[in-house]
Order: structure tokens, then sequence, then C-alpha cells
């Protein structure tokens, strides 16, 4: 039997992802084209728990390079991004930077949400990933898909399957439908041959739409 090829990662890449690569090259005929030609390359938490939420805030509904060009002028702000820093910013401030009024409104309620300490990421680790989306969407702005990308790139969790994605569900149809729209099962049924790993089968479909990896 032929070895299976192995991406190089970097030492930030969670201690999950080779085994994952291994996993879904063993299963997956797309994944065994895919994985090879995205080496040297992984997911990679940026660290920082409400910097990762407030960037999936302002991201939402608007194009990843939009997303970048926004978060650049919001980011320049606060004299960090923290929360107490981000309470103490104007709003027309955070207009002027792109933010809807809407968006401000969500990342004001996520900055109370962690001055009030109405959010617990201490006992993140210990936690389930269902335990921890239902506390994150508890805040203004974060429904499941937001908490998902939390839990993808924040907590680097290996088995993360975000349904309501518009780039898994553009990518499965490219890769696996020949372009025909998918239908949440049909997502579901591609993706049961990735568990426990979905979050690095779903990060190579991303790569699959746009090589350039893109951290929330």
């Amino acid at each position: 039997m032929a070895q299976t090829f192995l991406p190089e990662v970097g030492p930030d890449a969670p201690v999950y992802w080779i085994d994952g690569c291994r996993h879904l090259m063993q299963r997956d005929r797309v994944m065994q084209k895919l994985i090879p030609q995205h080496s040297g390359a992984s997911l990679v938490s940026r660290g920082d728990a409400f910097a990762t939420l407030a960037r999936s805030i302002v991201g939402q509904q608007i194009s990843v390079k939009a997303a970048q060009s926004v978060w650049d002028r919001f980011a320049r702000l606060p004299d960090k991004m923290e929360p107490a820093q981000v309470l103490k910013l104007k709003v027309d401030d955070m207009r002027a930077a792109g933010l809807s009024a809407r968006k401000v409104e969500y990342l004001v309620d996520l900055a109370l949400h962690f001055v009030n300490q109405q959010v617990h990421p201490a006992a993140w680790a210990d936690c389930d990933d269902e335990t921890i989306i239902k506390e994150l969407v508890a805040i203004r702005g974060v429904g499941r898909w937001t908490a998902e990308m939390f839990l993808i790139f924040y907590l680097l969790r290996p088995n993360v399957l975000p349904l309501d994605d518009v780039g898994l569900q553009k990518g499965i149809s490219r890769c696996y439908f020949s372009g025909e729209p998918v239908s949440r099962s049909e997502i579901r049924e591609v993706a049961g041959s990735w568990i426990p790993f979905c979050s690095v089968a779903t990060w190579y479909i991303w790569r699959s739409l746009d090589p350039l990896p893109v951290s929330y």
C-alpha cells in the first residue's frame, strides 16, 4: 500500500493536524488530492478570545476582503483590542471605520459581556462544543456561525462542521457535486467520513476556494 502523503506544518499547527490529514486522505478522495496542494500551512489560533469574536462580528455578511479592510481600520481605534478599550470608543469613530450601526451595538455588547464576566473563557477548555456555543450565542450578534468560527479559530476544536458557512457550502458544491447547490443533509453526508476532524476538512475546503488562509 502506498504511503499517505502528509503535509508540512508549522510549530503553531494544532496537535491533531497531521492525524487529521492522515484520516481525511485515507477516507476521502477529494481530500486526498486537496491536502497536498496546501502543504506548509494549517489552522492557527490568534490566541485572544475577545479579538477573535470581535473579528467574527466585523466579518459577518461581507466578503473576506471587505472584512479585512474594516477590521484594519477598526483595530487602529483602541490602544489595545481589549473590551475596556473598545467601550471607550466613540460611536462616530467606529462608524467611520466602516462598521454598521448594528455591528457597533454588537461589539459594545460583546465588550460588556467580557467586562462584566458574563462569559467564562477560563472554563472553556473543559467544556464541550455545544456548551460553549450556548454561552456565546447569548451575546448580541453572536449566532451559531460566529460561535463555530470561534471554536475553530480560537479554541482549535477539531470536529466543528459549520453547516451555515457559505464557503463550506460553495466548496462542497464545487468539489463533490460539480457545482450543483447542496443541502444541509448532503453536507452532513459528505462530512460523515471526515469525523472526528471536520474542522480540518472544512479548512481545506476553504483553501479550495481561496488558497490564502484566513484567521478570525
